[in-house]
């Protein structure tokens, strides 16, 4: 199972995930979130289900210098990447499976339709400018 809690010691083991294309879903959440708490063993076992990604839990504020400009309105919200390329950037319901969902229909897209999604909408290419992963480690690595 790929899994990781994000901290100062262990960002380049996801540097390195995004460097390989590998599909990274991240979970933007918050330590003292309730909602955050009950979907952290949900995203554990949707983790185990699909060792093949990279899967990561982000806390934003002991990781404010990384999430810097995310704009994180609610909780749980995921993350979904592969290298460059923002897939999807949202809130999620306290519950994997829709999550689980759009992980499955992005990882069926070609790079090119991956790439003519993230240019497709003013929302999805601002996901690639505020959001990428890739970008921010980039600078901390």
């Amino acid at each position: 199972m790929s899994y990781q809690i994000l901290d100062q010691t262990n960002r380049r083991q996801l540097a390195d995930a995004l460097r390989n294309d590998t599909w990274v879903v991240a979970c933007l959440c918050a330590q003292w979130c309730g909602s955050c708490r009950e979907y952290d063993a949900a995203f554990r076992a949707w983790a185990e289900r699909y060792p093949q990604h990279h899967f990561v839990w982000i806390d934003i504020e002991d990781q404010a210098d990384l999430v810097g400009d995310m704009d994180v309105d609610n909780f749980p919200t995921v993350l979904i990447q592969l290298g460059q390329t923002v897939a999807f950037f949202g809130p999620m319901e306290p519950d994997t499976r829709l999550a689980e969902r759009i992980l499955l229909a992005q990882t069926q897209k070609t790079d090119g339709e991956l790439q003519q999604e993230a240019i497709s909408s003013a929302e999805r290419r601002q996901w690639q400018e505020e959001c990428s992963l890739f970008d921010k480690l980039r600078d901390l690595v």
